[in-house]
């Protein structure tokens, strides 16, 4: 018996107990090789001009023999001479595939897949023995490699009709943590030739089960029967001509790949060649997976190398404000040995900058051209899209800004930031905007009156994190947002409050530090009290940062400012009793802050107390 050369037992110890995440993954190896090695021979038939070899002749085969425990792959490629067995199996990371693509460099469409020499290796995590039967294309003479995988291997001669290598896997016994003779399952084996190797350019046939029934009536029965099917589809979608693609096709692929039963907003088949060489197939879904913005969701598209699946889940190749994109990648990329994760590099950097930049402008397409099926797309996403304004200091702040929508007060109806600011007039120095539930929570609000009199719009900010959004924007088109409980509205036609220090000076005495302010309202109209704010703090933000489980105990405070209506009748009120009753003058500024509070959708301290303050008023 031969020794594994050079430490090659050490390397496949290592291989077989830590390279690889799931054994499952053998299966995609065996059957990349078998492709190589067809690859290998069809090149060659070509470059050498040998007749009578068609790509259509070329397969692979996998066999289940459930008593003997053993899977079989077999192919009708190049095959290995005694000297190549030797050479290519006895070295572990010693691969032939990698040789053949150095010495054919200068050629083009070589799109051999093997790279490192240990795919082969990875049987041995589920087999406990495993022969190779292999006959090279022109020889007479077969020869058997066999080995268990820990004392080393055999060779010697053998019989098989055809070029080509056959793989007899021995599958190991089942153990209470592993259940080996899964990968006897003709269910299972199908169901891992879709994930891994559904793309592989050659058919992979098995005899599978099948049944048809027998007699008539009372006396029909059902009886199996085994029949040959093809087990890959070998044609990737997304490597067809986008002509040749029906909407159908595009939709049908992406509910059967991604699971969900609606058709996507929008379909991005796009690819580029240069500095880096790809292919992409990405959908805009309609509404947000069921997990979607639970911390159990991983974002990420697909990575296929030639057709083969590298990884379910590239985080790398999306952005987090994007995260809601399905689809899949197919590149050559420079993979780590197990083939299983990507390596960070420049070649990975541009695919997701131009994906980056593809995703954006196609989003902007939609938006422009059909706005009924943005909307349905962005009621689902919006929270992401406005969190990506938010997130890094609003460094992504310029890409999405535009992509954003909020409800036009005026117009009643979701609009962008440029329709709202190409409408404005002249005099309006802000673009207004108020936070509420509802929009119609926000319409009822006694800080938008003096900001509609005067014929600007406000947008409606229902989300949490919209005006932390806005706020993180700072401007749009050189124009400042500004809430409509700010202090300063900046308009100019405003008359100038009426001042009573003396009354107001008594009013935040006798509140203390629930409000940094009181003063006389030169904006309120019909309501006679409201809240507005100074400093960078809103009392929406406060109310937000207070919800969060990370809150600090003290909780934040906004500086609340309460505005008293001088033209309401309950300011005549007020001044009355602190002219004569500074009692019930104390009782009205409790029930003026409390109603304040309850404008503002915040909870008041005490609705008992409240109502007692309302009755002794009374």
């Amino acid at each position: 018996m031969k020794k594994f050369k050079t430490e090659s037992q050490k390397i496949l110890d290592l291989m077989i107990n830590s390279i690889y995440t799931h054994k499952e993954i053998f299966i995609r190896e065996l059957l990349s090789n078998a492709s190589d090695a067809i690859d290998k021979l069809y090149y060659k038939s070509l470059t050498d001009g040998i007749s009578g070899l068609a790509r259509e002749d070329f397969s692979i085969q996998m066999k289940v023999d459930k008593e003997a425990r053993t899977l079989t792959i077999s192919d009708n490629g190049i095959g290995m001479t005694e000297e190549e067995l030797d050479k290519n199996l006895g070295i572990i990371a010693k691969s032939g595939s990698q040789d053949f693509k150095a010495n054919n460099e200068s050629k083009e469409d070589i799109n051999i897949i093997g790279q490192f020499g240990v795919g082969f290796y990875s049987a041995f995590m589920v087999a406990d023995k495993v022969d190779v039967i292999s006959k090279a294309y022109g020889s007479d003479e077969a020869f058997i490699w066999t080995s268990n995988g820990s004392d080393g291997y055999d060779i010697k001669k053998g019989e098989r009709e055809g070029n080509g290598s056959t793989i007899v896997l021995h599958l190991r016994p089942d153990t209470d943590e592993e259940k080996y003779s899964t990968y006897l399952d003709e269910y299972e084996i199908k169901s891992l030739v879709k994930k891994y190797s559904d793309y592989i350019r050659y058919p992979i046939k098995m005899d599978t089960t099948h049944y048809k029934t027998v007699g008539e009536g009372e006396d029909a029965k059902q009886e199996s029967y085994l029949e040959e099917e093809t087990l890959n589809s070998m044609i990737p979608l997304w490597k067809k001509s986008k002509k040749d693609i029906t909407e159908e096709e595009y939709d049908n692929f992406y509910k059967d790949t991604f699971y969900d039963n609606e058709n996507p907003v929008r379909v991005i088949h796009t690819s580029a060649e240069g500095v880096v060489d790809y292919k992409a197939l990405l959908y805009i879904p309609s509404h947000p997976q069921y997990n979607y913005y639970s911390k159990n969701f991983e974002k990420g598209l697909r990575l296929y190398t030639n057709g083969v699946l590298i990884t379910d889940c590239c985080k790398d190749l999306l952005p987090d404000y994007f995260s809601f994109v399905k689809g899949l990648v197919d590149s050559e990329l420079t993979l780590n040995v197990s083939r299983e994760t990507i390596q960070h590099n420049r070649q990975l950097t541009k695919i997701a900058e131009n994906i980056e930049k593809k995703i954006k402008n196609e989003l902007l397409s939609l938006l422009e051209s059909d706005r009924e099926k943005y909307l349905t797309f962005y009621q689902g996403f919006a929270v992401q899209l406005k969190y990506g304004i938010y997130e890094n200091w609003g460094r992504n702040k310029d890409l999405l800004q535009d992509l954003v929508l909020f409800y036009s007060y005026q117009e009643d109806k979701f609009v962008t930031l440029k329709e709202y600011v190409d409408k404005m007039g002249e005099s309006q120095k802000y673009i207004y905007y108020a936070t509420g539930k509802t929009v119609e929570a926000i319409k009822s609000l006694p800080q938008c009156d003096i900001v509609r009199e005067n014929g600007f719009d406000i947008l409606c900010l229902t989300d949490d994190i919209d005006e932390f959004a806005l706020r993180m924007l700072g401007t749009y088109n050189e124009k400042e947002f500004r809430s409509v409980a700010n202090s300063d509205l900046g308009i100019e036609n405003a008359e100038s409050p009426v001042e009573n220090k003396e009354l107001t000076d008594f009013m935040k005495e006798k509140l203390g530090d629930k409000v940094t302010e009181v003063r006389i309202s030169a904006t309120l109209k019909n309501h006679p009290v409201c809240f507005s704010t100074k400093g960078e703090l809103s009392m929406e933000m406060e109310r937000v940062l207070n919800g969060l489980p990370d809150a600090p105990k003290e909780g934040v405070k906004a500086q609340k400012v309460l505005e008293i209506s001088a033209s309401h009748p309950v300011y005549e009120k007020l001044q009355k009793y602190f002219a004569e009753d500074k009692e019930k003058a104390e009782k009205l500024t409790e029930v003026l802050y409390n109603q304040a509070m309850l404008i503002e959708g915040l909870p008041i301290e005490s609705p008992t107390k409240l109502t007692e303050l309302i009755c002794a008023l009374l």
